[in-house]
């Protein structure tokens, strides 16, 4: 069967933010499963193990225990949460359990899906029946190159590439439920690397993409790559806006529990709770989240130190809100006085 042309995202028939701010139960909540990853790609902060040392992450595997309080909070939410996101810096597959994790989340019905998003370099075609068995909604695989050559000079990994495909067109064949989604960054191949990426993948996944650069990560020099001034990463016109959206349906969880306002906190900057002392459904009411929400509402975006300079802001974004800030921010302070007038009776 020959894949769509589809982003790992979806752009169409989403759902009209301002008409559900603010939710009760967050779209989607990153669990990183490990915190480091295997690949030492330009474009990401992670793949710098110096950058990693001076900042003093863990880059370690989450505890399954610490995974399942996680998943246990959830079920404290009146509304089912759309996405668990078991990605955020690291390389998934790097936590042994990672089968388990997507399991015991599917067997939690206050979570409608769960995907996430790999280099792929891990599968192989054991695992990938394990993955399928527990129950994956959707694998995002990035491909960073299509040759062993191109993915040591991008990515400083090794790779047999050839094996490589097979894994993956094992998995495809195997998917059962779970939809694949193939994607790579055309702004650092040729235009026969593109056509050839097609080529290889369009009968290996659901749907197939490329993107464009775009600097996305708060304080990081992207390293012998350009961002791409033209479009976005998806090819969309490039636009800025003063609002994050992200911040209203989502949030993120690091390996070692420390919670994230954003999915690009790779410094730890954005902390807005530790799920090892409190629960995720206190994280989400908490004042820290709501903080950074009015301050979006009103606009500060530029007086914020990280938030100011986000790419995401401008190359990235899906859905705008700009124009609804009043009425949000007076609908969320609204909810904060009631929420305040319940807790004191």
């Amino acid at each position: 069967m020959k894949a769509a042309i589809k982003p790992r995202i979806n752009l169409e028939k989403r759902t009209k933010l301002e008409e559900v701010i603010p939710l009760k139960a967050p779209f989607v909540i990153f669990v990183d499963p490990s915190d480091r990853c295997n690949f030492g790609c330009k474009f990401c902060p992670t793949g710098n193990k110096q950058l990693m040392k001076e900042i003093g992450r863990p880059l370690k595997a989450m505890k399954f225990d610490l995974f399942k309080k996680i998943i246990n909070d959830i079920r404290e939410f009146e509304q089912p949460i759309k996405v668990l996101r078991l990605y955020k810096d690291g390389e998934p597959l790097l936590n042994p359990r990672f089968a388990d994790m997507v399991k015991y989340a599917k067997d939690n019905p206050q979570i409608l899906s769960v995907d996430t998003t790999t280099n792929a370099s891990l599968l192989n075609p054991k695992r990938n029946l394990e993955i399928i068995a527990a129950g994956l909604d959707r694998i995002n695989i990035s491909i960073e190159g299509i040759s062993n050559k191109q993915y040591k000079e991008f990515s400083n990994y090794r790779i047999i590439f050839d094996k490589f495909v097979d894994n993956i067109q094992h998995f495809y064949e195997n998917r059962k439920q779970c939809e694949v989604i193939i994607k790579i960054n055309g702004d650092v191949i040729s235009e026969d690397d593109r056509k050839l990426f097609r080529e290889i993948f369009h009968n290996k996944a659901d749907g197939i993409y490329t993107e464009h650069i775009m600097s996305c990560w708060p304080e990081f020099e992207l390293s012998g790559v350009q961002v791409n001034h033209e479009v976005g990463v998806y090819g969309q016109e490039i636009k800025e806006v003063m609002i994050c959206p992200y911040v209203f349906y989502s949030f993120s969880i690091n390996s070692d529990g420390l919670a994230s306002l954003c999915f690009l906190d790779w410094s730890r900057k954005l902390l807005i709770g530790n799920v090892n002392e409190t629960s995720v459904l206190e994280i989400w009411n908490g004042k820290n989240i709501r903080a950074y929400q009015k301050m979006f509402l009103m606009k500060k975006r530029k007086e914020h130190l990280l938030c100011r300079e986000c790419g995401q802001m401008t190359h990235g974004l899906p859905d705008d809100i700009d124009k609804h800030a009043e009425m949000l921010l007076n609908k969320i302070t609204l909810q904060e006085k009631l929420s305040e007038t319940e807790r004191i009776h």
